[in-house]
């Protein structure tokens, strides 16, 4: 058996974070972000660090995490526990500025460690999509158009699990996307919290 398959979560974990695949196109350097265990519940599949979460290391340590917890309803406590959350971007590193907003993923991470990552996470029971390029990799089959797939949250949530959600970004930079889908805070909310609550409850 390759040595791959014998590799324990945290020693992939080492490897990942030790990567330098991408050294030569990120204008900080390499820094992977990201979070798990093999009790993790629930995956948080996002699109790439910013610059915050680059300068502190800390996944979502910005406005964008702040929002995003108060959509689950749980504490830094137990966002920060990768015993219950994974936190996996689709690229791990800060790609850097572009002319709106940070670049995309850099395209040579998930190919090269997505696969590996969530073979070792057995437990989850809800993926949250988070951003075009998670709905891509996650939901290939869902619409394109990330609001027309988040109105499929009842059917995501329907049923006996794993389940898998697409979300808005929570960034700031959203704002007007909230404002013109209401819908979103009075209905996919109230149910996602109920539905994270009763995970972490088991």
């Amino acid at each position: 058996m390759p040595t791959e398959r014998r590799e324990s979560l945290p020693a992939l974990l080492r490897r990942v974070r030790a990567c330098q695949m991408c050294a030569a196109h990120l204008p900080l350097g390499p820094r992977p972000v990201l979070q798990a265990a093999r009790g993790a519940r629930i995956l948080l599949a996002s699109q790439a660090p910013g610059r915050k979460v680059h300068d502190t290391g800390i996944p979502f340590n910005d406005a964008s995490g702040e929002r995003l917890r108060d959509w689950l309803d749980v504490s830094r406590e137990q966002f920060y526990d990768p015993q219950l959350f994974a936190i996996l971007p689709m690229g791990f590193c800060y790609p850097g500025k572009g002319t709106s907003g940070d670049l995309p993923p850099r395209p040579e991470c998930a190919p090269a460690w997505r696969a590996p990552l969530l073979a070792r996470l057995p437990r989850l029971e809800l993926t949250l999509v988070i951003g075009q390029y998670a709905l891509a990799w996650h939901l290939p089959d869902a619409p394109r158009n990330l609001t027309e797939a988040v109105r499929g949250w009842r059917a995501a949530l329907d049923g006996a699990g794993p389940h898998t959600l697409a979300l808005p970004h929570p960034s700031p930079r959203n704002n007007g996307w909230f404002k013109h889908n209401p819908w979103f805070a009075d209905e996919v909310l109230p149910s996602l919290r109920a539905h994270v609550a009763q995970l972490l409850q088991r």
